[in-house]
């Protein structure tokens, strides 16, 4: 019998700290979630705007919120890591939760938003890129297709509670992340 591993520590600790991050939201009767796990408009002079503008990222509503997210995070994930390794991947998760916050913020920041599904979003057109050679890979087209054009499509028809404009830019970073890093480019740094 083989021992269990803690296979990729990005990604499982990634998905350790949204599960203590909803547990506290629950416990704290949601206190949790609106000052730290979520991000929205306010004054640059209060310094828990810069926790929520990464932080949101870790926060989810409700355990269907967090297990929906977890789902292609953990399937997707430990792939990448093992391919890009543990601090490409943290730098990825930090911008798009920069990205995601800021443009939230610029966009619609009346409103709070919170969740990892942007960086799923992200994880999924980065693995549709992931072992392709030169050239734009036509798993990233097909996969552009679908989930981002239905990101658009959704946005433009539904009224719900779903950042669609999150998953684009996740998307779109994870996308250009897995071009940029291809075997045979030039990267400096």
């Amino acid at each position: 019998m083989k021992a269990v591993t803690w296979n990729s520590p990005v990604i499982l600790s990634f998905a350790l700290l949204s599960g203590a991050a909803l547990a506290l939201n629950s416990l704290s009767g949601g206190w949790a979630n609106a000052y730290l796990f979520s991000v929205y408009r306010s004054p640059l002079s209060d310094p828990l705007f810069y926790v929520r503008l990464f932080g949101h990222v870790l926060g989810h509503a409700s355990l269907t919120h967090y297990t929906s997210n977890m789902v292609i995070f953990l399937l997707v994930g430990p792939l990448l890591e093992e391919k890009y390794g543990s601090r490409r991947l943290i730098d990825i998760i930090l911008i798009v939760a920069l990205v995601t916050g800021a443009a939230h913020i610029l966009l619609d920041g009346s409103t709070a938003l919170l969740g990892a599904s942007g960086i799923d979003f992200a994880f999924i057109l980065l693995a549709s890129v992931t072992g392709g050679s030169r050239g734009i890979p036509l798993t990233l087209i097909i996969a552009a297709v679908l989930y981002i054009g239905q990101q658009f499509i959704d946005g433009l028809a539904l009224q719900d509670q779903v950042s669609h404009l999150t998953h684009i830019l996740g998307g779109g970073i994870g996308a250009a992340y897995g071009m940029w890093a291809q075997p045979g480019r030039r990267r400096h740094g």
